[in-house]
């Protein structure tokens, strides 16, 4: 059974509707320890100075602020206290927005909201109602110690707070060297093109894609506790990058396989957008 790790509520005007916070996303990541390869002991890292080189205790160590190349602030627990945000266990919407006029890159770590049983029929009025309107509402809201922009998005029976990344966190697109407007391909490859993205176009399905590296990994990890020999895998050549000059042969000849394949379900089967003999055939740009 899951456990909120917040208890507050969604304010907007005058209507305050309790809920719970829980977390929407688990991680699924492998963590390994760091052992004596000797005798598989567990390795202890310690904490050392970088003028003295001496071992440094947990009581002797303060945090402190880099203001320039190795001068430091050195900052208390009281000064962080004097700035934190104030806890106020709600999520004041500020606002209501087009879903259309967030950027994606924006949004950041989802959470479920639940609604205590007071708070049921007030909590459906506004998922619906954000629903039929496309809209999200931005609010702020505190977590723990951190203050964060936040989007209330409906999400099936679900109300979503999504975090959201403040717009200085994101690196300017600028920063890089991408094809301008300008750079467009001919009206013979876009036709090409947006054939071969219709022969590959399917119905999404997420339970037909699965952390494959996660399974191979925790596989191999099976074998090995079974002292079972691992077999060494084959390196694979990344592909060349397709030259503009032959750019539109590549295009007619990935029409001619149909594009390609759509991952097996977990019963075997394939998923859907299955490609039609029509569609396997040359198409003429």
């Amino acid at each position: 059974m899951a456990h909120a790790i917040w208890n507050g509520s969604i304010n907007f005007g005058l209507v305050t509707i309790p809920v719970k916070l829980f977390v929407a996303v688990r991680e699924n990541e492998l963590h390994f320890n760091m052992l004596h390869k000797k005798d598989k002991g567990r390795i202890n890292f310690q904490r050392t100075c970088s003028v003295d080189g001496k071992k440094v205790e947990w009581n002797d160590i303060v945090k402190g602020y880099e203001v320039d190349k190795g001068e430091y602030v050195i900052i208390t627990d009281e000064d962080i206290k004097s700035v934190a945000p104030e806890a106020t266990q709600s999520i004041d919407i500020t606002e209501f927005v087009d879903l259309s006029e967030i950027n994606p890159i924006l949004f950041d770590k989802p959470y479920y909201l639940e609604p205590e049983k007071k708070g049921r029929h007030a909590y459906a009025l506004l998922r619906d109602s954000l629903a039929q309107a496309n809209k999200v509402g931005i609010a702020r809201v505190v977590i723990r110690t951190k203050e964060y922009l936040a989007a209330l998005k409906p999400n099936g029976d679900a109300l979503v707070l999504k975090l959201m990344h403040f717009p200085d966190e994101i690196v300017d697109a600028g920063d890089f060297d991408f094809p301008a407007s300008k750079e467009k391909a001919s009206a013979g490859e876009m036709k090409a093109a947006k054939m071969l993205i219709d022969t590959m176009s399917g119905k999404f399905e997420p339970q037909s894609y699965r952390d494959s590296y996660r399974d191979q990994m925790m596989s191999m990890i099976e074998d090995r506790a079974k002292g079972k020999p691992v077999k060494a895998k084959a390196a694979v050549k990344a592909k060349p990058a397709t030259e503009v000059v032959n750019l539109m042969d590549v295009l007619q000849e990935s029409l001619r396989q149909g594009g390609k394949k759509r991952p097996a379900l977990a019963d075997g089967k394939t998923g859907n957008g299955k490609v039609t003999a029509k569609k396997r055939r040359a198409v003429k740009v």
